[in-house]
């Protein structure tokens, strides 16, 4: 037996405190233990044996054996015993079997004691990057609480329990303010391994980090009762969600917004004021389209399949309402429906033949009924605004 050099009780006392404390499994300690004794008996002692390394996981004693192959006539002694001196220690050994001759090279315990601590120490670090990898891997593509430590430039850091990760300047929310000990919710972007452990980006940004925050706001939304099929985001400014209720019993814009907007009103506030349009998905494009362009109404609405836009008249004092603050009601609503839109006022849509005599009814509500769903469009009418559909990133 070699001595290692070690109080092997203390030794086997500091191996479960490790355990308990860094969350690491003792057998990973033991296999790495027995790792680095292995290349301590070949580094410093220069054998060219087969060795290998055993220490009981009970009483922390360290075996140290040469490994030698049983073979009718041996050509090099330092791998091969013969069959003949093998059957000598133990009848039981057959051609081809291994036998494990115990060695105590001189100094062992002493020598190898620095080089298992530098291994040991390496393995302890590989470990822990692994386990914190695989606990933030699993909450890629979630939302989670973060606590704001510093500024790295213009990066800012978010400590996410025991792991620290990135909220690059394109992630944040332009106007708002990150100031140490901020408690904030955040979208994890991408859980990468590195040498040097997991590297982590977070984003403030991202459209569906409103959706994860209506999961953990809304019961229908968590239990799937009630879908958000389409979210369309400029964050720090506004946001629409499309909702639909699996469950006619359930009111999907009433769910979101809960009892006096308490439910909503909390997303808003999570999102520092960031205004939130709650509108009913319907498969009919249509009805689809006159509802995002809340909180507009809709006088009439003609699409054309081919190029997937819209043609939208709204009341003559709802134009600018319809279009938004530098377009941006028109541009979620693009985003939102996945068509580009195109927007005139009554007098505009009667003066330029804009929807091409389509018969169209009038409608009190947001929804559009057409008489007439008309498939061509003018290609030589002006047109005075029109947002683009974009994907949301």
């Amino acid at each position: 037996m070699a001595k290692a050099g070690f109080d092997k009780e203390e030794f086997i006392e500091a191996l479960n405190l490790i355990e308990k404390e860094k969350g690491i499994d003792k057998e990973v300690i033991f296999e790495a233990i027995e790792a680095s004794l292995i290349s301590a008996c070949k580094k410093n002692f220069g054998t060219s044996q087969n060795v290998k390394v055993e220490i009981n996981r009970e009483t922390g004693d360290v075996a140290v054996y040469a490994q030698k192959e049983v073979v009718e006539h041996p050509e090099d002694t330092a791998l091969q015993i013969s069959l003949e001196d093998a059957q000598a220690i133990d009848g039981k050994y057959k051609i081809g079997d291994i036998y494990n001759q115990v060695i105590t090279p001189k100094n062992f315990g002493r020598i190898s004691a620095q080089t298992a601590k530098q291994v040991v120490v390496q393995k302890f670090r590989e470990a822990e990057r692994d386990i914190l990898y695989n606990q933030y891997i699993t909450k890629e593509k979630d939302i989670v609480t973060g606590i704001v430590q510093r500024h790295e430039k213009k990066n800012i850091v978010v400590q996410l329990g025991r792991i620290d990760s990135l909220l690059l300047p394109n992630e944040q929310i332009a106007g708002e303010e990150y100031n140490f000990g901020d408690r904030i919710k955040v979208y994890v972007l991408e859980v990468k391994q590195t040498p040097k452990g997991p590297q982590i980006f977070v984003s403030r940004t991202h459209p569906e980090l409103v959706k994860r925050l209506f999961e953990q706001e809304v019961p229908e939304v968590h239990d799937g009762t009630v879908e958000i099929k389409s979210i369309a985001r400029e964050a720090g400014s506004r946001s629409k969600i499309a909702v639909y209720s699996k469950n006619k019993n359930v009111d999907a814009v009433g769910a979101c917004v809960g009892q006096n907007g308490n439910r909503v009103n909390v997303i808003v506030g999570e999102l520092n004021g960031e205004k939130i349009d709650i509108i009913t998905w319907s498969e009919d494009p249509k009805e689809f389209i006159a509802a995002a362009l809340s909180p507009s109404k809709v006088i009439a609405v003609k699409l054309n399949a081919a190029e997937q836009s819209a043609r939208i008249v709204v009341p003559d004092h709802q134009l600018s309402l319809a279009i938004g603050r530098e377009g941006q009601n028109a541009r979620l609503s693009a985003k939102l429906t996945g068509w580009r839109i195109d927007i005139k006022s009554e007098t505009q849509a009667a003066q330029t033949g804009f929807l091409d005599d389509a018969e169209c009814e009038n409608t009190d509500a947001q929804a559009v009924t057409a008489k007439n769903t008309c498939e061509n469009t003018d290609e030589n009418t002006q047109e005075n605004t029109q947002a683009d559909n974009t994907s949301n990133d």
